[in-house]
Protein backbone atom coordinates (compact mmCIF):
# COMPACT_ATOMS: atom_id res chain seq x y z
CA UNK A 1 0.00 0.00 0.00
CA UNK A 2 1.68 3.38 -1.19
CA UNK A 3 1.59 6.09 1.49
CA UNK A 4 0.86 9.52 1.21
CA UNK A 5 3.34 12.06 0.75
CA UNK A 6 2.64 15.89 1.90
CA UNK A 7 4.50 18.13 -0.56
CA UNK A 8 6.37 18.25 -3.76
CA UNK A 9 6.06 16.26 -6.94
CA UNK A 10 7.53 12.64 -6.29
CA UNK A 11 6.95 11.40 -9.53
CA UNK A 12 5.23 12.44 -12.70
CA UNK A 13 4.44 8.51 -13.66
CA UNK A 14 0.19 7.97 -12.62
CA UNK A 15 -0.22 5.51 -9.81
CA UNK A 16 -0.07 1.47 -11.14
CA UNK A 17 -2.71 0.38 -9.14
CA UNK A 18 -3.37 -3.43 -9.01
CA UNK A 19 -6.66 -5.32 -7.90
CA UNK A 20 -9.86 -3.87 -6.88
CA UNK A 21 -10.48 -0.37 -6.59
CA UNK A 22 -14.06 0.10 -5.61
CA UNK A 23 -13.37 -2.10 -2.34
CA UNK A 24 -10.38 -4.39 -0.10
CA UNK A 25 -7.29 -5.94 -1.38
CA UNK A 26 -5.98 -3.19 -3.72
CA UNK A 27 -2.76 -2.11 -4.09
CA UNK A 28 -0.45 0.80 -5.90
CA UNK A 29 3.60 0.69 -6.47
CA UNK A 30 5.75 4.30 -6.60
CA UNK A 31 5.13 7.20 -4.81
CA UNK A 32 3.45 10.57 -5.68
CA UNK A 33 1.91 14.13 -4.35
CA UNK A 34 -0.84 13.90 -1.68
CA UNK A 35 -3.05 15.66 -4.53
CA UNK A 36 -2.27 12.84 -6.94
CA UNK A 37 -3.59 10.60 -4.47
CA UNK A 38 -7.15 12.77 -3.02
CA UNK A 39 -7.92 12.66 -7.02
CA UNK A 40 -7.57 8.53 -7.58
CA UNK A 41 -9.69 8.98 -4.26
CA UNK A 42 -12.25 11.15 -5.00
CA UNK A 43 -13.19 9.46 -8.25
CA UNK A 44 -12.99 5.99 -6.30
CA UNK A 45 -10.03 4.75 -8.19
CA UNK A 46 -7.46 4.34 -4.77
CA UNK A 47 -7.19 0.74 -2.99
CA UNK A 48 -8.27 0.38 -0.07
CA UNK A 49 -5.77 -2.58 2.39
CA UNK A 50 -7.54 -5.93 3.06
CA UNK A 51 -8.88 -5.76 6.31
CA UNK A 52 -7.78 -8.68 9.11
CA UNK A 53 -10.07 -11.46 9.03
CA UNK A 54 -9.73 -13.91 12.03
CA UNK A 55 -11.85 -17.40 12.62
CA UNK A 56 -13.28 -18.09 15.39
CA UNK A 57 -14.88 -21.55 16.39
CA UNK A 58 -16.74 -22.86 19.15
CA UNK A 59 -19.15 -26.04 20.17
CA UNK A 60 -18.55 -29.82 19.99
CA UNK A 61 -15.25 -30.60 18.63
CA UNK A 62 -15.23 -34.54 19.44
CA UNK A 63 -13.88 -35.02 15.90
CA UNK A 64 -11.29 -31.85 15.66
CA UNK A 65 -14.17 -29.96 13.86
CA UNK A 66 -12.71 -26.90 15.68
CA UNK A 67 -9.94 -26.63 14.17
CA UNK A 68 -7.72 -26.20 17.42
CA UNK A 69 -5.88 -29.21 16.94
CA UNK A 70 -7.67 -30.97 19.61
CA UNK A 71 -10.49 -32.30 20.62
CA UNK A 72 -11.80 -29.98 23.56
CA UNK A 73 -15.47 -28.62 23.03
CA UNK A 74 -15.51 -24.98 23.82
CA UNK A 75 -18.27 -22.90 24.79
CA UNK A 76 -17.16 -20.10 24.11
CA UNK A 77 -15.44 -18.57 20.49
CA UNK A 78 -11.29 -19.35 20.59
CA UNK A 79 -9.49 -17.98 17.31
CA UNK A 80 -8.35 -21.03 15.22
CA UNK A 81 -5.05 -20.18 14.35
CA UNK A 82 -3.40 -16.92 14.13
CA UNK A 83 -3.75 -16.06 10.22
CA UNK A 84 -5.77 -13.46 9.39
CA UNK A 85 -6.98 -14.44 5.65
CA UNK A 86 -10.51 -15.67 6.11
CA UNK A 87 -13.26 -15.04 3.73
CA UNK A 88 -15.90 -17.39 4.21
CA UNK A 89 -16.72 -20.60 6.70
CA UNK A 90 -19.23 -23.24 6.44
CA UNK A 91 -20.12 -25.73 9.47
CA UNK A 92 -21.24 -29.33 8.47
CA UNK A 93 -22.23 -32.08 11.19
CA UNK A 94 -18.83 -32.63 12.11
CA UNK A 95 -16.42 -31.02 9.96
CA UNK A 96 -15.26 -27.50 8.80
CA UNK A 97 -14.41 -26.00 5.56
CA UNK A 98 -12.93 -22.22 4.96
CA UNK A 99 -12.04 -20.10 1.98
CA UNK A 100 -9.50 -17.75 2.49
CA UNK A 101 -9.17 -14.58 0.88
CA UNK A 102 -6.58 -15.45 -1.84
CA UNK A 103 -8.48 -18.20 -2.82
CA UNK A 104 -7.56 -21.19 -1.16
CA UNK A 105 -9.94 -23.73 0.11
CA UNK A 106 -9.26 -25.21 3.50
CA UNK A 107 -11.01 -27.93 5.95
CA UNK A 108 -10.50 -30.14 8.73
CA UNK A 109 -13.00 -32.48 11.39
CA UNK A 110 -14.18 -35.80 10.55
CA UNK A 111 -13.35 -37.34 7.45
CA UNK A 112 -14.35 -40.79 7.30
CA UNK A 113 -16.72 -40.24 4.02
CA UNK A 114 -13.80 -38.19 2.21
CA UNK A 115 -15.81 -34.82 2.97
CA UNK A 116 -12.36 -32.46 3.79
CA UNK A 117 -11.49 -32.96 0.18
CA UNK A 118 -8.17 -33.68 0.91
CA UNK A 119 -8.06 -37.14 -1.17
CA UNK A 120 -8.18 -39.12 2.51
CA UNK A 121 -10.56 -40.77 4.93
CA UNK A 122 -8.13 -39.29 8.06
CA UNK A 123 -9.89 -36.88 10.06
CA UNK A 124 -7.80 -33.55 10.81
CA UNK A 125 -7.88 -31.65 13.77
CA UNK A 126 -6.48 -28.28 11.92
CA UNK A 127 -6.74 -26.88 9.01
CA UNK A 128 -5.45 -28.41 5.79
CA UNK A 129 -5.79 -27.11 2.40
CA UNK A 130 -7.96 -28.58 -0.18
CA UNK A 131 -5.78 -29.32 -3.58
CA UNK A 132 -3.89 -25.76 -4.45
CA UNK A 133 -5.75 -24.03 -5.97
CA UNK A 134 -6.80 -19.94 -6.14
CA UNK A 135 -10.25 -19.80 -7.32
CA UNK A 136 -12.44 -20.70 -5.01
CA UNK A 137 -15.24 -18.25 -4.28
CA UNK A 138 -18.07 -19.98 -1.91
CA UNK A 139 -18.61 -23.53 0.36
CA UNK A 140 -21.43 -25.22 1.80
CA UNK A 141 -21.27 -27.48 4.06
CA UNK A 142 -23.81 -30.45 4.80
CA UNK A 143 -23.57 -33.56 7.11
CA UNK A 144 -21.04 -35.85 5.25
CA UNK A 145 -20.74 -33.98 2.04
CA UNK A 146 -19.88 -30.05 0.51
CA UNK A 147 -20.38 -28.44 -2.32
CA UNK A 148 -18.25 -25.29 -3.50
CA UNK A 149 -18.41 -23.03 -6.39
CA UNK A 150 -15.46 -21.54 -8.43
CA UNK A 151 -14.85 -17.93 -9.59
CA UNK A 152 -15.23 -19.28 -13.30
CA UNK A 153 -18.84 -20.40 -12.01
CA UNK A 154 -18.66 -23.60 -12.07
CA UNK A 155 -19.57 -26.59 -9.61
CA UNK A 156 -17.74 -28.58 -7.49
CA UNK A 157 -18.83 -31.88 -4.56
CA UNK A 158 -17.08 -34.13 -2.52
CA UNK A 159 -17.40 -36.32 0.13
CA UNK A 160 -20.45 -38.97 1.13
CA UNK A 161 -22.88 -39.78 -2.14
CA UNK A 162 -25.39 -42.67 -1.12
CA UNK A 163 -28.06 -40.05 -1.93
CA UNK A 164 -26.61 -38.81 -4.94
CA UNK A 165 -26.18 -35.52 -3.12
CA UNK A 166 -22.99 -34.91 -4.78
CA UNK A 167 -24.92 -34.06 -8.06
CA UNK A 168 -21.72 -35.95 -10.30
CA UNK A 169 -24.54 -38.54 -11.44
CA UNK A 170 -23.48 -41.52 -9.45
CA UNK A 171 -23.73 -42.46 -5.82
CA UNK A 172 -19.86 -42.78 -5.08
CA UNK A 173 -17.90 -41.42 -2.68
CA UNK A 174 -15.32 -38.62 -3.50
CA UNK A 175 -12.83 -37.75 -1.02
CA UNK A 176 -11.38 -34.63 -3.40
CA UNK A 177 -13.85 -32.18 -5.48
CA UNK A 178 -15.30 -33.25 -8.32
CA UNK A 179 -17.41 -31.21 -11.12
CA UNK A 180 -20.96 -30.67 -11.11
CA UNK A 181 -21.86 -31.13 -14.88
CA UNK A 182 -20.09 -28.76 -17.28
CA UNK A 183 -22.14 -25.65 -16.77
CA UNK A 184 -20.20 -22.28 -15.47
CA UNK A 185 -23.78 -20.60 -14.13
CA UNK A 186 -23.26 -21.11 -10.76
CA UNK A 187 -23.55 -18.44 -8.55
CA UNK A 188 -24.92 -19.50 -4.49
CA UNK A 189 -25.15 -22.85 -3.42
CA UNK A 190 -26.36 -24.30 0.20
CA UNK A 191 -26.04 -27.98 1.57
CA UNK A 192 -28.85 -29.45 3.51
CA UNK A 193 -28.62 -33.06 5.40
CA UNK A 194 -28.41 -35.17 2.23
CA UNK A 195 -29.34 -33.09 -0.67
CA UNK A 196 -28.44 -29.58 -2.26
CA UNK A 197 -29.84 -26.46 -3.65
CA UNK A 198 -27.99 -24.12 -6.07
CA UNK A 199 -28.80 -20.75 -7.73
CA UNK A 200 -27.92 -19.47 -11.25
CA UNK A 201 -26.98 -16.63 -12.73
CA UNK A 202 -29.63 -16.03 -14.75
CA UNK A 203 -31.38 -16.68 -11.71
CA UNK A 204 -32.88 -20.49 -12.19
CA UNK A 205 -33.11 -22.74 -9.18
CA UNK A 206 -31.62 -26.24 -9.21
CA UNK A 207 -31.54 -29.23 -6.73
CA UNK A 208 -29.76 -32.78 -6.10
CA UNK A 209 -29.65 -35.62 -3.81
CA UNK A 210 -32.23 -36.86 -0.86
CA UNK A 211 -35.95 -36.12 -1.89
CA UNK A 212 -37.92 -38.39 0.91
CA UNK A 213 -39.68 -35.10 1.66
CA UNK A 214 -39.80 -33.78 -1.85
CA UNK A 215 -37.25 -31.17 -0.79
CA UNK A 216 -35.85 -30.84 -4.56
CA UNK A 217 -38.93 -29.18 -5.06
CA UNK A 218 -39.84 -31.62 -8.33
CA UNK A 219 -43.19 -32.35 -7.07
CA UNK A 220 -42.43 -35.68 -6.56
CA UNK A 221 -40.14 -37.75 -4.11
CA UNK A 222 -37.46 -39.05 -6.56
CA UNK A 223 -34.28 -38.69 -5.38
CA UNK A 224 -31.30 -36.88 -8.25
CA UNK A 225 -27.86 -37.56 -8.37
CA UNK A 226 -27.64 -34.48 -10.70
CA UNK A 227 -28.92 -31.35 -10.80
CA UNK A 228 -32.44 -31.05 -11.58
CA UNK A 229 -33.95 -27.32 -12.36
CA UNK A 230 -36.87 -26.29 -9.66
CA UNK A 231 -39.52 -24.98 -12.04
CA UNK A 232 -38.74 -22.84 -15.35
CA UNK A 233 -38.74 -19.73 -13.08
CA UNK A 234 -35.41 -17.20 -13.31
CA UNK A 235 -36.25 -15.06 -10.85
CA UNK A 236 -34.31 -16.48 -7.74
CA UNK A 237 -31.86 -15.19 -5.54
CA UNK A 238 -30.91 -17.15 -3.31
CA UNK A 239 -31.68 -20.71 -1.39
CA UNK A 240 -31.32 -22.03 2.32
CA UNK A 241 -31.23 -26.27 2.34
CA UNK A 242 -31.80 -27.63 5.99
CA UNK A 243 -31.98 -31.33 6.79
CA UNK A 244 -35.25 -32.47 5.11
CA UNK A 245 -36.46 -28.82 3.34
CA UNK A 246 -35.36 -26.55 1.53
CA UNK A 247 -36.16 -22.60 1.20
CA UNK A 248 -35.57 -19.54 -1.39
CA UNK A 249 -36.20 -16.20 -1.99
CA UNK A 250 -37.01 -14.43 -4.92
CA UNK A 251 -35.86 -11.49 -6.79
CA UNK A 252 -39.01 -9.32 -6.11
CA UNK A 253 -38.21 -10.44 -2.33
CA UNK A 254 -41.22 -13.18 -1.65
CA UNK A 255 -39.71 -15.93 0.57
CA UNK A 256 -40.93 -19.75 -0.23
CA UNK A 257 -40.60 -23.19 1.13
CA UNK A 258 -40.86 -27.13 0.47
CA UNK A 259 -40.33 -30.22 2.03
CA UNK A 260 -40.81 -32.32 4.99
CA UNK A 261 -43.53 -30.26 7.46
CA UNK A 262 -44.01 -32.09 10.46
CA UNK A 263 -43.64 -29.30 13.00
CA UNK A 264 -44.58 -26.48 10.73
CA UNK A 265 -41.33 -26.04 9.68
CA UNK A 266 -42.41 -24.67 6.05
CA UNK A 267 -44.10 -21.46 7.69
CA UNK A 268 -47.62 -22.16 6.03
CA UNK A 269 -49.65 -22.11 8.99
CA UNK A 270 -50.25 -26.22 8.65
CA UNK A 271 -48.42 -29.00 8.75
CA UNK A 272 -48.38 -30.71 5.24
CA UNK A 273 -45.67 -31.54 3.54
CA UNK A 274 -45.03 -30.00 0.17
CA UNK A 275 -42.61 -31.27 -2.63
CA UNK A 276 -42.55 -28.37 -4.97
CA UNK A 277 -42.07 -24.28 -3.74
CA UNK A 278 -45.20 -22.75 -2.28
CA UNK A 279 -44.93 -18.98 -0.58
CA UNK A 280 -44.59 -18.02 2.68
CA UNK A 281 -47.42 -15.51 3.31
CA UNK A 282 -47.84 -12.44 0.78
CA UNK A 283 -44.76 -10.73 1.70
CA UNK A 284 -42.17 -9.00 -0.74
CA UNK A 285 -39.58 -7.61 1.92
CA UNK A 286 -37.53 -11.08 2.96
CA UNK A 287 -33.77 -10.49 2.43
CA UNK A 288 -31.96 -13.47 4.80
CA UNK A 289 -32.95 -17.05 5.40
CA UNK A 290 -31.01 -20.10 6.75
CA UNK A 291 -32.47 -23.67 7.83
CA UNK A 292 -31.43 -25.67 10.88
CA UNK A 293 -33.35 -29.41 11.56
CA UNK A 294 -36.80 -28.68 11.26
CA UNK A 295 -36.72 -24.65 12.15
CA UNK A 296 -36.07 -21.65 9.78
CA UNK A 297 -35.06 -18.10 10.91
CA UNK A 298 -34.97 -15.18 8.84
CA UNK A 299 -34.27 -11.08 8.10
CA UNK A 300 -36.40 -8.76 6.66
CA UNK A 301 -35.32 -5.42 4.72
CA UNK A 302 -36.60 -3.66 7.45
CA UNK A 303 -34.28 -5.80 9.33
CA UNK A 304 -36.33 -7.61 11.75
CA UNK A 305 -35.71 -11.17 13.04
CA UNK A 306 -38.64 -14.15 12.19
CA UNK A 307 -38.54 -17.48 13.19
CA UNK A 308 -40.58 -20.45 12.71
CA UNK A 309 -41.22 -25.05 12.99
CA UNK A 310 -40.00 -26.63 15.74
CA UNK A 311 -39.44 -24.72 19.27
CA UNK A 312 -37.56 -27.59 20.82
CA UNK A 313 -34.64 -26.24 23.42
CA UNK A 314 -35.70 -22.80 22.28
CA UNK A 315 -34.40 -22.49 18.54
CA UNK A 316 -36.86 -20.02 17.48
CA UNK A 317 -35.74 -17.83 20.02
CA UNK A 318 -38.86 -16.34 21.00
CA UNK A 319 -38.43 -17.00 24.66
CA UNK A 320 -40.93 -19.97 24.30
CA UNK A 321 -40.34 -24.22 22.96
CA UNK A 322 -43.47 -23.95 21.79
CA UNK A 323 -43.77 -24.95 17.64
CA UNK A 324 -44.61 -22.34 15.13
CA UNK A 325 -45.86 -22.86 11.83
CA UNK A 326 -45.80 -19.22 10.56
CA UNK A 327 -43.85 -16.80 11.21
CA UNK A 328 -43.13 -15.31 14.65
CA UNK A 329 -40.95 -11.50 15.08
CA UNK A 330 -37.96 -12.20 17.56
CA UNK A 331 -38.42 -9.44 19.77
CA UNK A 332 -39.08 -5.92 18.04
CA UNK A 333 -35.89 -4.81 17.29
CA UNK A 334 -34.85 -3.71 13.69
CA UNK A 335 -30.90 -3.82 13.62
CA UNK A 336 -30.25 -7.71 12.51
CA UNK A 337 -28.08 -8.05 9.53
CA UNK A 338 -26.82 -11.86 8.64
CA UNK A 339 -28.47 -15.36 10.09
CA UNK A 340 -27.39 -18.67 10.61
CA UNK A 341 -28.28 -22.41 11.61
CA UNK A 342 -26.98 -25.34 13.27
CA UNK A 343 -28.45 -28.01 14.48
CA UNK A 344 -31.12 -26.47 17.13
CA UNK A 345 -29.26 -23.31 16.97
CA UNK A 346 -29.56 -20.30 15.96
CA UNK A 347 -27.09 -17.16 15.36
CA UNK A 348 -27.31 -13.51 14.00
CA UNK A 349 -25.26 -10.93 13.35
CA UNK A 350 -26.49 -6.98 13.79
CA UNK A 351 -25.78 -4.07 12.12
CA UNK A 352 -23.43 -3.30 14.68
CA UNK A 353 -21.85 -6.00 14.38
CA UNK A 354 -22.45 -7.81 17.13
CA UNK A 355 -23.06 -11.89 17.29
CA UNK A 356 -25.79 -13.29 18.71
CA UNK A 357 -27.54 -16.72 19.55
CA UNK A 358 -30.38 -18.91 20.98
CA UNK A 359 -31.26 -22.77 20.97
CA UNK A 360 -29.51 -25.71 22.15
CA UNK A 361 -26.62 -24.96 24.24
CA UNK A 362 -25.52 -28.95 25.51
CA UNK A 363 -22.42 -28.67 23.71
CA UNK A 364 -21.52 -24.93 24.21
CA UNK A 365 -22.75 -23.90 20.78
CA UNK A 366 -24.48 -20.48 21.71
CA UNK A 367 -21.21 -19.58 22.52
CA UNK A 368 -21.61 -17.64 25.72
CA UNK A 369 -19.33 -19.45 28.08
CA UNK A 370 -22.44 -21.86 28.93
CA UNK A 371 -24.11 -24.99 28.27
CA UNK A 372 -27.37 -23.42 29.24
CA UNK A 373 -30.01 -23.49 26.67
CA UNK A 374 -30.99 -20.36 25.73
CA UNK A 375 -34.46 -19.24 23.96
CA UNK A 376 -34.43 -15.84 23.19
CA UNK A 377 -31.07 -14.27 21.70
CA UNK A 378 -27.83 -13.48 23.92
CA UNK A 379 -25.35 -11.87 22.91
CA UNK A 380 -21.64 -13.64 22.27
CA UNK A 381 -19.00 -11.79 24.07
CA UNK A 382 -18.29 -7.76 23.40
CA UNK A 383 -16.53 -8.07 19.98
CA UNK A 384 -18.47 -5.64 17.56
CA UNK A 385 -15.97 -7.02 14.08
CA UNK A 386 -18.66 -9.70 13.35
CA UNK A 387 -18.36 -10.59 9.46
CA UNK A 388 -19.07 -13.97 8.61
CA UNK A 389 -20.65 -16.65 10.23
CA UNK A 390 -21.41 -20.16 9.33
CA UNK A 391 -24.77 -22.40 8.28
CA UNK A 392 -24.54 -26.14 8.50
CA UNK A 393 -27.83 -27.98 9.39
CA UNK A 394 -26.14 -30.41 11.28
CA UNK A 395 -23.55 -28.85 13.08
CA UNK A 396 -23.24 -28.78 16.86
CA UNK A 397 -19.91 -26.40 16.27
CA UNK A 398 -20.40 -23.01 14.85
CA UNK A 399 -17.64 -21.49 13.63
CA UNK A 400 -17.34 -17.33 12.40
CA UNK A 401 -15.02 -14.51 10.99
CA UNK A 402 -14.03 -11.28 12.22
CA UNK A 403 -13.39 -8.45 10.15
CA UNK A 404 -11.28 -5.55 10.72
Amino acid sequence: MAERYPGGVISKTPPVITGPTGGEGGSASGMWTLDTVLEYEKAGAWPKPLLPRELYAWGANGSGQLGLNDLQPRSSPVQVGALTTWEQVAGGATFSAAIKTDGTLWAWGFNGSGQIGDNTIVSKSSPVQVGALTNWLQVAAGNFFAVATKADGTLWAWGLNTQGQLGDNSVVARSSPVQIGALSIWSQVSAGGSHAVAVGSGGSLWAWGKNTNGELGQGNVIFRSSPVQVGALTTWYKASATRDGTSAIKTDGTLWTWGQNAFGQLGHNNTIYRSSPVQVGALTNWSEVAGGVNNFAAVKTDNTLWAWGDGDSGRLGDNTIVNKSSPVQIGSLTTWSKIGAGLATCFAIKTDRTLWAWGDNSTGQVGDGTVIRRSSPVQIGMLTTWYEVSRGPGSEHIAAITKG
